[in-house]
C-alpha cells in the first residue's frame, strides 16, 4: 500500500513572494524614510522670521533705553539767576515727561524679558503658543510706548512754539540744551514704537501661516 495514501496528509504549496511585491514594499519604505528626513517646507521661512524678530527686539531695546536715559538725565540750569529765583528746567518738573521715562523703562524691561521667548521661537519655529504670547504682550507695550511718546511730543511742541491763547511761552530759546535732549528722547521712543508695530505684524503673519 502507498504510504502517502495511508497517512492522508495533503501538501499545501505556499507561493513565494513575487518580485513586484518586494519592489512595492521597498519603495513605500524609502518614501516614508524620505518624508521623515525632509524638514517641513515652512520651517526655514518661520525660522528666518524668528531671527528677524530677535534682531528687531535688540533694536527696539536700544531705542527704548536711549529714550529712557536721555530723558531721565535731562536737566539744565541757566547761568544767570537772582537772589530769589534760579532758572532751571528738569524732566521731572512735568508729569508727562516722568510718565515718558517710566513707560520707556517698562518697555526696555519687557524687551529684555521677551528675548528668551524669541530664542525659543527660533529653536521651535512651529511653536504657536510662544508667538501668540509675544503678539499679545507686544501689542500692549506698543500702545503704552506710543501713548508716552505722543504725550511727550505735545509738550515738546509747546516748548518749541508756545501757545499764546493759554499764555504758554516757548522756553526753548532759553533752555536750548534741554529742548534738544527731550526732542531726541521723543524721537527714540517713536522709533521703538514703530519697531513694536513691525514685531506685532511679524507675529501675526507667522501665526496666519500656521
Amino acid at each position: 500500500m502507498d504510504s502517502s495514501k495511508s497517512t492522508g496528509e495533503t501538501a499545501i504549496n505556499i507561493p513565494a513572494e513575487s518580485n513586484s511585491t518586494k519592489h512595492k514594499t521597498a519603495a513605500a519604505a524609502a518614501y516614508t524614510a524620505t518624508t521623515k528626513a525632509v524638514p517641513h517646507p515652512q520651517a526655514g521661512w518661520k525660522r528666518g522670521v524668528s531671527i528677524f524678530d530677535f534682531i528687531l527686539r535688540i533694536c527696539a531695546l536700544v531705542a527704548a533705553l536711549a529714550a529712557t536715559a536721555t530723558m531721565g538725565t535731562t536737566d539744565q540750569t541757566l547761568p544767570f539767576f537772582t537772589q530769589f529765583f534760579q532758572f532751571q528746567a528738569s524732566y521731572d518738573d512735568l508729569p508727562t515727561f516722568t510718565f515718558f521715562v517710566v513707560a520707556n523703562a517698562i518697555a526696555s524691561g519687557y524687551l529684555v524679558l521677551s528675548m528668551p521667548f524669541s530664542i525659543v521661537a527660533i529653536v521651535r519655529p512651529h511653536a504657536a503658543g510662544v508667538r501668540l504670547l509675544l503678539l499679545i504682550l507686544d501689542t500692549v507695550v506698543m500702545a503704552f510706548t506710543t501713548a508716552a511718546a505722543a504725550a511727550a511730543a505735545a509738550i515738546v511742541y509747546l516748548a518749541h512754539n508756545g501757545n499764546a491763547n493759554t499764555n504758554w511761552f516757548a522756553i526753548c530759546q532759553q533752555f536750548n540744551d534741554f529742548c534738544q535732549r527731550v526732542s531726541g528722547a521723543v524721537v527714540a521712543s517713536f522709533i521703538a514704537a514703530v519697531i513694536f508695530i513691525f514685531l506685532v505684524l511679524l507675529s501675526a503673519v507667522a501665526l496666519r501661516r500656521h
